[in-house]
């Protein structure tokens, strides 16, 4: 395939276009990734989240100019808020990391969630196989920054970060729940402002409190007004990366994912042939309507669909 070779040859207009194709659902994209699988499985990938507000955008941008100086190469995907009116992303990846975006070594791309909760895009696992693919060493994935709900992350990436900032101290608690439980590295962002003391000892007092972990996540500050701190921030992640590999963890975490996207493509492809067979039988309106007056309830009918399709005996 055409298209395949050049991404694996490293065409960025490929990869782009692959990943088009990725977010807009066409059919041909189920034979570009099968083509690609051979080619993924390399990449590091890093997930950063965090609440509104953390300075997920200038640490990713940050890492970025760590990154290029250690001749990595780099793909990354900038998950926005969509747009209600064109249903793209709302911030543009080169307004935020525009020094990165005529760098060959560097691949960005924003995608917009499209009504997907959880702080990823629906596309965004098959974009990272496009993009390890492609041949770039590391991918961060930066998710939509919409709080608790971003726990997607931690199904996507080999260490997911967390990004806190200063003011977090006193919601660490509230927030211990949600995205404060799937981190591997914490980040106190924007550590030269007052308070930061403050969060990084409520982050580590929350941490003593868990007694299970063969990994405690270290806690490391940045600013963007001293660079050396964010190559602490790498020497964390790729401390993290060195226990999972030397644990056994890492093979577990991706044997983990590979299963978790086996059974989502069965999910999506049963769920759109029920939907198809629903709406293009020929009593599925009389049925709706017996649901309604009460004749049948919603699981009699569920299960009677169920049934007939497993078994192909619907008329």
């Amino acid at each position: 395939m055409e298209l395949v070779n050049r991404i694996v040859n490293g065409d960025r207009r490929a990869v782009a276009r692959a990943i088009t194709m990725i977010e807009n659902g066409s059919p041909e994209k189920h034979d570009v990734l099968k083509a690609l699988h051979s080619y993924t499985g390399r990449a590091y990938l890093v997930g950063i989240t965090g609440p509104p507000g953390a300075g997920k955008s200038t640490l990713t941008d940050q890492l970025l100019f760590l990154l290029r100086k250690q001749g990595l190469q780099v793909g990354v995907i900038a998950v926005d808020p969509t747009s209600p009116f064109t249903g793209g992303a709302i911030l543009g990846d080169r307004v935020r990391m525009g020094s990165h975006a005529l760098d060959p070594g560097v691949f960005i791309r924003s995608m917009g969630t499209r009504g997907s909760l959880g702080g990823l895009a629906k596309a965004t696992k098959e974009a990272t196989r496009v993009l390890d693919a492609y041949g770039v060493d590391v991918v961060l994935v930066e998710t939509v920054g919409v709080g608790q709900s971003e726990l997607d992350i931690m199904h996507v990436a080999d260490t997911t970060v967390v990004v806190l900032n200063p003011t977090a101290g006193d919601h660490i608690q509230t927030m211990k729940a949600g995205i404060m439980e799937i981190a591997d590295v914490f980040v106190i962002n924007k550590s030269d402002l007052p308070g930061a003391d403050k969060t990084e000892r409520e982050v580590n007092n929350m941490l003593d409190l868990i007694h299970d972990f063969d990994w405690r996540p270290p806690v490391v500050r940045t600013t963007s007004r001293d660079p050396g701190t964010f190559r602490e921030l790498w020497e964390a992640c790729s401390n993290h990366r060195v226990f999972l590999q030397e644990s056994g963890g890492w093979e577990k975490k991706r044997q983990k994912r590979r299963q978790d996207e086996i059974v989502g493509i069965i999910e999506e492809r049963l769920h759109q042939k029920i939907r198809e067979w629903i709406e293009n039988h020929a009593t599925w309106q009389q049925v709706l309507e017996e649901v309604e007056s009460g004749k049948k309830d919603p699981y009699q009918v569920a299960d009677l669909i169920l049934e007939c399709y497993n078994t192909s005996t619907c008329d």
